[in-house]
């Protein structure tokens, strides 16, 4: 049981387009995509009670929203919100250097281990004690959610080069830093932290 004082077991697929799943509220703003809920996952507030949902999945769809900051920054405001405490979220987006993410025009948003790390309240805490020039979301926003998986999924041929350990996970890391399209996808899962201190 992910929430400790559970009103509800809500299990969230934002953004399901045609991929629904089975004892989840399927959410999309596209009609055709038959949804379980019609909604803009964009617009604010989201029309679910606060510390309702135990789990949220964003299966390559948080990309597609959020162009402007402000809305990026509330969407992860509602999040926190519906989110009870230690809820899981997990959010599966193309990487920002691997032509999936790039040729797709309604990718407007390259999401991060960095993007969702500002997102971390210890991590902010951190960062300031350390002098860092990052702004402080968790605080701003008054979120608090933590990083528990952080998996890069790599294309070809790296892939197979590292199951074969003809590179190390120290070459991925350098030739991601080099070359596009060498990870082909993040995979996150992140855990709702409440309540919100002070």
């Amino acid at each position: 049981m992910w929430c400790e004082l559970r009103i509800a077991s809500m299990k969230l697929n934002m953004g399901c387009g045609r991929f629904q799943l089975d004892g989840w509220v399927n959410v999309d703003v596209v009609a055709d995509c038959e949804p379980d809920i019609l909604f803009d996952l964009e617009s604010r507030p989201w029309p679910w009670p606060d510390d309702s949902a135990e789990q949220v999945l964003f299966s390559h769809s948080l990309e597609h929203m959020g162009r402007e900051p402000r809305v990026f920054l509330g969407i992860m405001q509602e999040l926190y919100r519906v989110c009870c405490n230690r809820a899981q979220i997990q959010i599966n987006v193309p990487h920002p250097r691997h032509d999936s993410f790039i040729d797709d025009p309604t990718h407007v948003r390259a999401i991060t281990p960095g993007t969702l790390h500002l997102m971390d309240r210890e991590i902010c805490d951190g960062l300031a004690r350390g002098g860092s020039a990052n702004t402080p979301f968790a605080h701003y926003l008054r979120v608090d959610f933590s990083m528990i998986v952080d998996n890069r999924l790599l294309a070809e041929p790296y892939a197979s080069q590292r199951v074969s350990n003809t590179i190390s996970d120290d070459d991925v890391a350098q030739l991601s830093l080099q070359f596009n399209n060498v990870v082909r996808e993040y995979q996150f899962v992140l855990v709702a932290r409440k309540p919100y201190p002070g």
